[in-house]
């Protein structure tokens, strides 16, 4: 009698692990061509060092050199002035994936799974066979270690190759050297423009950069203040949810219902969490690991229908209007900047903020469509344009009430370079490879709210020096026609040469005063306060749509 056939097909079942899953799908981590895999591991290694830095407060200076190997394969080698890394850790941050800190805390960061880094180690070791070189000190009284490594994908753990400690020049700081596989193009999408974003939006920055034809560019900062340090939150309870909430009352340490809701949620004091237990039907003494399903839904329930003030914003950092300006400034040739940080606002329980800058005229070019430039906490995104909830609250402001020609919903076309960026305790990206923003209405309407702010100014400023241009040409006229006057009013009247000169003199004085008139209802305010009113109310009606909907 032959057994089952779901006996046999049991047998082939068997575990795989993360490392093994994305080393088959690697185009989910951004390393789907030989490109922008290059970009993907340069980006994470930067990232990876700014976060470090700004952790220890210190004001990063980053070096990033390629060096070409041979053809499609390069040497990529990051260092930092970072406050380095303690021995047991350093085999598990590079050689494991989904290790790391920031997952489970609630603050902005770069990095947020604890995938990009070890990906690229991972996918270096698969295109070239050879190991990730780490060197790391975390001060002058300890050595420097330094490892050679790669990821056992079978168990997704690290294998050591080498471990020694070495004589190193600097103090603290880490050394990353990656062999792998790659294409170097310059273009929208290449590391040089990945590292010229980076340094428009992290103006306290350092980066020394060396391409791989030995050609050494350096981005100095304009900052020399480190930005505020985040400060980690607790979940807000609207953004919670009923799994999320189950596992929580499973591992608490809190002992009743009413501290576990005062110990492991922000903006809940104890006369809020009574009210939550009172809505619920729950004792507030009831201990957590006893609720059962129904019960943790009625709590959930109870939680998001009692009133709670939003969370704290200081878990969050933004650039600043200011230094956001300078950064554009520095890396953008133009005549005119503009710059906006709105007010925190909160999505699923989630803080965030959205900053916009926008530059105009200068040397950018005139023709074809307005640059736009996307970030997330400080991180170029250089993929999926087209995806992102960026580019569709973009595409869908009216700029032509702000005087730039537009398509019907595309992209402003002109010499305009704009800047839109997004900090919060955690991004929704698209996808692993963090390259698109997700559409949540929350976020599209403070995109809108940013750029419609920095789009009226720039109107006012089109505006007034279309007027300026006017003015200059009523002045060429009067400097041109009023000699020629005077010399027919000197023949018609029969006038000497002084009461010619003298005439001419009048009929410039008449002209200048009436043109001061109008030069002063054109750009002085308090004179014409409906100038400033037309331009206030520009995009006011996309905002009541906005909310509306």
């Amino acid at each position: 009698m032959s057994q089952p056939k779901a006996i046999e097909l049991a047998t082939k079942q068997r575990e795989i692990s993360v490392s093994d899953f994305f080393a088959k799908n690697r185009h989910l981590l951004g390393f789907d061509n030989k490109r922008k895999a290059l970009l993907t591991t340069v980006k994470e290694a930067v990232d990876n060092a700014l976060d470090a830095c700004e952790e220890a407060e210190f004001l990063p200076e980053v070096s990033i050199e390629l060096v070409e190997m041979s053809e499609d394969r390069f040497k990529i080698i990051i260092e930092d002035n970072g406050p380095g890394i303690v021995k047991a850790q350093i085999p598990k941050i590079f050689a494991k994936l989904l290790y790391g800190s920031k997952f489970f805390k609630l603050s902005q960061s770069r990095g947020q799974q604890g995938i990009g880094i070890s990906a690229s180690v991972m996918y270096g070791q698969l295109t070239t066979g050879k190991p990730a070189k780490i060197t790391s000190r975390i001060d002058k009284t300890h050595p420097a270690h330094y490892y050679e490594l790669h990821i056992d994908t079978n168990k997704n753990k690290p294998e050591i190759l080498k471990d020694t400690t070495v004589e190193w020049e600097k103090d603290h700081g880490t050394k990353v050297e990656i062999d792998l596989e790659g294409t170097y193009l310059k273009g929208p999408q290449s590391v040089d423009e990945y590292l010229k974003q980076t340094a428009i939006v992290n103006p306290h920055v350092t980066l020394i950069y060396t391409n791989p034809k030995a050609e050494q560019l350096i981005f100095p900062r304009v900052s020399e203040t480190t930005p505020a340090r985040p400060r980690e939150i607790k979940p807000h309870p609207y953004g919670i949810e009923l799994g999320v909430l189950i596992r929580m009352l499973k591992f608490t340490q809190a002992r009743t219902v009413q501290s576990f809701l005062t110990q492991e949620f922000s903006r809940i004091g104890p006369g809020t969490a009574k009210e939550m237990c009172q809505k619920a039907a729950l004792l507030p003494d009831a201990k957590p690991q006893k609720v059962s399903r129904e019960m943790a839904e009625k709590l959930m329930r109870g939680m998001q229908t009692t009133k709670v003030i939003a969370p704290p914003t200081d878990c969050i950092s933004p650039i600043g209007s200011e230094l956001l300006e300078r950064g554009l400034k520095k890396e953008v040739n133009a005549e005119f900047y503009s710059a906006c940080s709105r007010p925190p606002s909160v999505y699923r329980g989630n803080p965030f903020a959205i900053e916009a800058a926008i530059a105009y005229g200068g040397e950018l070019p005139a023709e074809g469509h307005a640059r736009l430039l996307r970030f997330a906490n400080r991180v170029p995104l250089l993929y999926q344009q087209g995806a992102c909830a960026i580019t569709d609250s973009v595409q869908k402001t009216n700029w032509r009430q702000y005087h730039l020609q537009q398509s019907s919903n595309s992209i402003p076309q002109g010499p305009v370079v704009l800047i839109v960026h997004m900090a919060s305790v955690w991004v929704p990206f698209t996808s692993e490879s963090k390259e698109a923003l997700a559409h949540y209405p929350e976020i599209k309407k403070e995109i809108r709210l940013a750029i419609q702010e920095c789009g009226r100014n720039l109107a006012r400023y089109l505006s007034k020096k279309r007027r300026v241009g006017a003015e200059l040409k009523k002045r060429s006229f009067i400097e041109k026609y009023i000699p020629h006057v005077g010399i027919a009013l000197k023949e018609l009247l029969k006038l000497n040469e002084a009461e010619q000169v003298k005439v001419e003199k009048v009929l410039e004085e008449l002209l200048e005063k009436h043109r001061g008139k109008l030069d002063k209802l054109d750009f002085d305010p308090s004179a014409n306060p409906e100038y400033d009113e037309e331009f206030a109310n520009i995009g006011k009606e996309d905002d009541t749509e906005e909310s509306d909907s």
